[in-house]
């Protein structure tokens, strides 16, 4: 049963991975990239979920069993379009209350709860990288650059995801949305994570796949990278993406931060 619900999975992420592409292919332009102002750079900030590691398509399955399970809408499984409208890159009140309108709190919280403890049980098993995030971690650690987390995932989430992906010592910090007084898309815990890590917004990059998280980053003064593992280009752009990247091996990442590199080098020239 377990191997008929990772293959259900890996077959509805391999559906997911043909539509960005095309969406790629028709929208190639991206925003052009406003990452080399940041000259020197402080900090790198990583949101988690679908940023760090391609997660959605087990929050899905695991979302989707369960309402119709309750028999939520009919029992109508919900579309991968409804989860990206409604579920991915919010918090766990705001999904309960876009879902769930007329329940009480306390019963839709159970709810989110008990998904979120479905879903740590598939992320145990099949949660992996984002392509090329470790050649990144490779560069951000050489450059001794400042790091946290900043996610609206659950702590247990948050905290299993980065320990699985072996990302527990990397990070200095680790933000929680619901523990801020808001969570994204408004810039709380990204301001919350800047002044952990006393580095300044004119400083510090953002990493984020959600047009939620890359509004808060946007908000919070920093310029973001939209990583496009599954949202559609035209939302990343509209939330104000400094740079859309299909993942960290993509070259126009590593142009950005060639440009960047040339920027600081060009200021130390300048102070000798």
């Amino acid at each position: 049963m377990f191997m008929a619900i990772i293959y259900d999975i890996e077959q509805r992420s391999s559906k997911i991975n043909q539509q960005i592409k095309s969406s790629s292919q028709l929208h190639s332009r991206s925003i052009p990239s406003s990452i080399s102002r940041l000259a020197p750079l402080e900090a790198i900030l990583f949101d988690v979920d679908g940023t760090l590691c391609d997660s959605d398509p087990m929050h899905y399955y695991a979302f989707r069993e369960m309402l119709l399970e309750i028999g939520y809408n009919n029992s109508v499984p919900i579309t991968e379009e409804d989860f990206i409208e409604k579920v991915a890159g919010k918090n766990s009140e705001d999904i309960a209350n876009t879902l769930f309108p007329d329940w009480d709190r306390e019963k839709a919280m159970k709810f989110i709860d008990d998904k979120e403890a479905r879903f740590r049980k598939l992320a145990s098993k099949q949660l992996e990288a984002i392509d090329g995030l470790y050649k990144l971690r490779k560069w951000t650690e050489d450059r001794g650059l400042k790091r946290a987390a900043v996610t609206n995932a659950p702590r247990p989430n948050a905290e299993l995801m980065i320990s699985i992906l072996g990302l527990s010592d990397f990070f200095q910090h680790m933000v929680i949305g619901s523990e801020c007084e808001r969570a994204k898309p408004f810039p709380d815990p990204y301001l919350k994570a800047l002044n952990l890590l006393n580095a300044s917004p004119e400083h510090s990059l953002v990493f984020d796949d959600s047009a939620s998280g890359i509004k808060a980053g946007v908000a919070a003064g920093m310029p973001v990278v939209g990583v496009m593992t599954r949202n559609p280009e035209k939302s990343l752009k509209d939330a104000g993406a400094s740079l859309l990247i299909k993942d960290y091996n993509d070259p126009k990442l590593w142009k950005a931060l060639e440009d960047l590199e040339k920027a600081e080098a060009t200021l130390k020239k300048a102070d000798v």
